[in-house]
């Protein structure tokens, strides 16, 4: 059976090798300071998997993605560049997940507050937090200066930003679900 065009496109994104958190995370780490609309479509394409600039934009204007930071650029007279955070990555692929489980661009823009990049950066930052605190933590280990206190209160802290992010979670689900079944009764 031949599917029409459209979703022989949509069929054909889904088709394409599914992104890991660490491969994410990768990605992010590699463009801490931001991406370009070219890069991110590089990113895309060399995935095998199709996003344009103009597909990119209209993401942007209509909210679905953060809106770009100039960037002045290092040598004599070149100008700025707009760079996006390279988040942006993980917000298109949830955006092309949504597409394909058969929601409009307005619904999603409509019924998703788009809260899962939001949620998934406050996990990210919460490491990079921890992450932080370990470094300065062993350090005073090392000088025989440490506070055995910290440790456990960090152990603490890390499972309350769990407990946290879990929440959140279970609240984005709800909701998605409760858009998925009010969509399913029309």
């Amino acid at each position: 059976m031949t599917l029409p065009r459209g979703q022989q496109r949509r069929h054909r994104e889904s088709e394409a090798r599914s992104w890991s958190d660490e491969e994410f995370e990768a990605i992010e780490q590699a463009h801490a300071d931001g991406m370009s609309v070219q890069q991110i479509v590089e990113t895309f394409t060399a995935r095998g998997s199709r996003l344009s600039e103009a597909t990119f934009r209209k993401y942007v204007q209509l909210g679905l993605l953060p809106r770009s930071v100039r960037v002045g650029r290092k040598g004599k007279h070149r100008g700025s560049q707009g760079l996006y955070p390279a988040t942006a990555v993980r917000q298109i692929d949830h955006i092309r997940r949504l597409m394909h489980q058969g929601f409009t661009m307005e619904e999603i823009q409509k019924e998703f507050l788009f809260v899962r990049g939001d949620i998934d950066a406050l996990s990210r930052q919460l490491k990079r937090v921890y992450q932080a605190i370990e470094v300065a933590v062993h350090e005073q280990q090392r000088e025989r200066a440490d506070d055995p206190g910290v440790g456990d209160a960090l152990n603490d802290v890390r499972e309350l930003g769990k407990e946290l992010v879990q929440k959140l979670e279970v609240i984005e689900r709800r909701l998605t679900m409760r858009a998925r079944m009010a969509r399913a009764a029309v």
